[in-house]
Formats: structure tokens, C-alpha cells, sequence
């Protein structure tokens, strides 16, 4: 009877370990779902304004609806940086917009669903490294050359997905039970 006692406390405490979420508060899971749909936003409202021409970042005329291209603007003014030329050749591309947009619609939806969280994270960052490396703040006069909003938002995307914050109020839990998922544990 004790040693069966022993064998659920201890199953017990390894579940607390491996259950998502274990180790957070409530009130801590609560503030990281809060944090993933508002970061799902930045990237899905980019997509949006790039796609119809809000007249925040994009006016009308240039929205991809209407001819622009998502890449042209920001490329072709990259100014410094080792890789100068080679994001003004992807300037304008129509492979670089597709990309460039569905990437963006895509880390936006993954993180506002709360699901697929571990593709969005490396998304996000080979997006924000790429953002970055365009920007080059080493040499652009930037507040501070090495850590700025692009490596936030990649950094807050790889905890987000190792938290488990599509848990709370969003559909990771269940994402996590399709049979798809349940085979390849990296779509999470």
C-alpha cells in the first residue's frame, strides 16, 4: 500500500513537471495569453495594412490589393549593413511579398489561436533576424544597436511557445489532441 502511495505521488509530481503550464500562476498564464494575442496582432495588423492600405504604415495605393509590393518600400531604403545589396535585389520580388506576407498572416493567426506556437516562434525569429539584419541598428544610428523591438518580439515568440501560452484562451489545448499534432510533437 506505501509503495503504491510513493508511485502516485511520484506520478503525481512528474505531471506537475510535464503538464503545460505547471509550473505558472494562474495569474501568470493569464498575462502571457494577454501578451500572445497582442503580439499576434503586430504581425497580423501588419499583414492587414500591407494587404489593404489602412494609411498607417501603408497608404492605399500602395497596398498589395492595388498593385504594391509589401517588400519594395522597406528593402530598397536599407541603407547600410553587410547585406545591402542583397535586400535590394529581393526589393519588389514576388517571391519575397508572398513570403514576406504569409509569413506575417501566418506567425499573426498561429499566435492569436494559441496554436502551432512552436512554427510561429521559429518563424517569427528567422523573420525578426532577417527585419533586423535589413535595419542593421550597428550601424544605422539606432538607441541601441543590438537589442531592439525585432529581437523582443523573436525572443517573446520563443516564450510563448515554450510556455505553453495557447493554452490559456486559445486553442492550444486543443490542437494539441489532433492526431496530426499528437504524431509530430514539433507542431505544437
Amino acid at each position: 500500500m506505501e509503495e503504491e502511495a510513493m508511485t502516485t505521488v511520484a506520478a503525481h509530481r512528474l505531471e506537475q513537471v510535464e503538464a503545460p503550464g505547471a509550473m505558472l500562476t494562474k495569474a501568470a498564464a493569464k498575462t502571457l495569453a494577454v501578451l500572445r494575442v497582442a503580439t499576434g496582432f503586430v504581425f497580423l495588423w501588419a499583414f492587414l495594412d500591407k494587404t489593404f492600405g489602412f494609411g498607417y504604415a501603408t497608404p492605399s495605393a500602395k497596398a498589395w490589393i492595388n498593385g504594391g509590393s509589401p517588400t519594395k518600400g522597406f528593402l530598397s531604403s536599407v541603407e547600410a549593413g553587410p547585406f545591402k545589396g542583397l535586400f535590394h535585389s529581393l526589393a519588389g520580388n514576388p517571391v519575397a511579398d508572398w513570403a514576406f506576407m504569409l509569413g506575417l498572416l501566418g506567425i499573426g493567426l498561429a499566435l492569436i489561436l494559441g496554436i502551432g506556437l512552436r512554427v510561429a516562434a521559429g518563424s517569427a525569429i528567422a523573420m525578426m533576424a532577417l527585419m533586423w539584419a535589413a535595419e542593421w541598428p550597428l550601424a544605422s544610428g539606432s538607441s541601441n544597436p543590438v537589442v531592439d523591438y525585432h529581437v523582443i518580439y523573436a525572443i517573446t515568440a520563443v516564450v510563448l511557445a515554450l510556455t505553453y501560452a495557447g493554452h490559456t484562451w486559445g486553442l492550444g489545448r486543443l490542437w494539441a489532441r489532433l492526431p496530426l499534432v499528437q504524431k509530430n510533437r514539433w507542431l505544437i
